[in-house]
Parts: structure tokens; C-alpha cells; sequence
């Protein structure tokens, strides 16, 4: 057997068939018929989005609302770099993989090893909070629709602060060949007005730049997003509310139901 060494080394999809379709085709048609159902939307390219991680029955038509913003500038993005919360195993600060490539059940997509050396004092490199990990996996469908060609960034947020968040984007922000994806569903199990009431106040939040308030009964994924929050407030940026639903909206019942919520971050031209 030839050593390990001499083959790339690849997280395998861990949610296929159970958050999305495992067939490449139908996945194809999937994802093309949810960003299909997006307007198009003026002509000004995302720099980042916040985009929901369920399953697709669920809040794919959400993640779509988001996605469908990089249409614009999607040839000229070459990096992805995708930040969401570790569901499964416990992280000490920000988790990077060691592997060298990302696949789903439509392809491969490269890990950039690069990027991830300019923050290696930023992060721990941990491939076991990856292995099980859906928050970052259920976006890269969306993405391999929508980009010609790019490398990947995946970073999983433990016990990290937002200030540790915002210093990894600082450094990997980048022009136009960079995009930024945040993670994050809303809040978890409350009936549906209850929900509402709360993802509203959460959104308000977001798009005041106010992340203090954030936490685990806000967003999952809480700690991606205020990063993001602190880092858009710095340069002067603000999310703006593409869509705002839950399951109870979507495909479930309304006696418990999760929140999802799409923002996208826009960059005016420099002149």
C-alpha cells in the first residue's frame, strides 16, 4: 500500500442523505431549483452572508435567499472562508482541519492550506469537531452551484470569543476573490409566535451591530456571527435582512420550531 502522505487527505460528507440528497443529480436539481426560486437581485456582489444549516426541507429556501447574492462577482471569487459553530465535539477557541480537500456528493473541494497558515496563531488544527460537523457541510452544496472554481476556508467555533472571530476575518477579509460565509440558525424548539418574537429581536440585533446581546438562545451559531457583527462595525458595514422564517413557515409544525434567518454584508465600489 502506498503511504497515506502521498494521497490528499479529504473530510468525507457526513451529512449527505440526511440534511440534503445523497444522489449528485438530484442535489444538482435541488439546490438549483432553491436559488432558482431567488429573485435576481441588483448588481452590487456580496462581500459576506449569514445563512441557515438544516436541512434543506427546512430551511434551504432561506440559505437559497442568501446564496443567490455571490451571482453576482461569482467569477471572481477564488476563497470561501466559512465559519460556523461545532455542534458535536467541544473546541478550545477555532477549529482549522488538517485535510486538504472538503467533499460533498458533488466533488471535491480544496482546503487552503495558505489562508490557513496567515491565522495558524488564531486557531487549533483539530479534524475530529469536523468529522461529524453539519454547519459547515450543508453549505458547500450552495456554493459548488454557484462558483465556477474555489478554495475553502472551514473554521468551527468552540469555546472562542467574538473579538478571536473578528480577527480571523480582519486578516482573511481580502478583495472581491474573497467571500465570507457565517452559519447559524436562530433560536431552537419554541412555538412558533414565541420564535417569531424572538428571531425578530435577534435580527433587529444584528442589523443595529449590536452582538453583545447574542447567545446560545439567539443563534447557534451566536459566536460566528457576532465576529462577523465586530468586524463589519469596524469597517463601517451593517447586515441587511434578506429573509426571516423558521421551520413552522417551511416544513414542520408550529408547537416547535427553529429559527433561520439570511443577511448579506455589500462592500460599496472603491472610487
Amino acid at each position: 500500500m502506498e503511504p497515506n502522505s502521498q494521497r490528499p487527505k479529504v473530510r468525507p460528507p457526513a451529512a449527505a442523505g440526511l440534511f440534503y440528497a445523497s444522489d449528485p443529480d438530484r442535489l444538482r436539481a435541488s439546490v438549483a431549483e432553491l436559488i432558482g426560486a431567488v429573485e435576481a437581485s441588483a448588481g452590487v456582489a456580496s462581500k459576506a452572508l449569514i445563512a441557515p444549516h438544516a436541512g434543506y426541507v427546512y430551511s434551504g429556501s432561506v440559505a437559497a435567499e442568501a446564496f443567490a447574492r455571490l451571482r453576482v462577482g461569482a467569477h471572481a471569487i477564488k476563497r470561501v472562508v466559512l465559519i460556523g459553530p461545532a455542534h458535536f465535539v467541544p473546541v478550545r477557541g477555532i477549529a482549522a482541519p488538517t485535510v486538504d480537500a472538503f467533499a460533498t456528493p458533488l466533488g471535491r473541494i480544496p482546503v487552503d492550506r495558505q489562508a490557513l497558515a496567515a491565522i495558524a496563531d488564531l486557531v487549533v488544527e483539530a479534524d475530529a469537531p469536523h468529522a461529524p460537523e453539519h454547519s459547515l457541510e450543508v453549505e458547500l452544496p450552495f456554493l459548488q452551484a454557484l462558483l465556477p472554481s474555489f478554495a475553502l476556508v472551514p473554521l468551527v467555533i468552540g469555546d472562542a470569543s467574538a473579538q478571536e472571530v473578528a480577527e480571523v476575518l480582519r486578516r482573511l477579509w481580502g478583495g472581491p476573490e474573497t467571500a465570507i460565509v457565517v452559519s447559524s440558525d436562530l433560536s431552537h424548539y419554541h412555538d412558533y409566535d414565541t420564535a417569531r418574537r424572538l428571531d425578530a429581536a435577534t435580527a433587529a440585533a444584528i442589523e443595529r451591530g449590536e452582538w453583545q446581546g447574542l447567545g446560545p438562545r439567539e443563534a447557534c451559531g451566536f459566536l460566528a456571527v457576532a465576529g462577523l457583527i465586530v468586524e463589519t462595525n469596524r469597517r463601517g458595514l451593517a447586515p441587511r435582512r434578506l429573509a426571516l422564517r423558521n421551520s413552522g413557515d417551511t416544513a414542520g409544525g408550529r408547537e416547535r420550531v427553529v429559527g433561520y434567518g439570511a443577511w448579506t454584508v455589500e462592500e460599496m465600489a472603491a472610487h
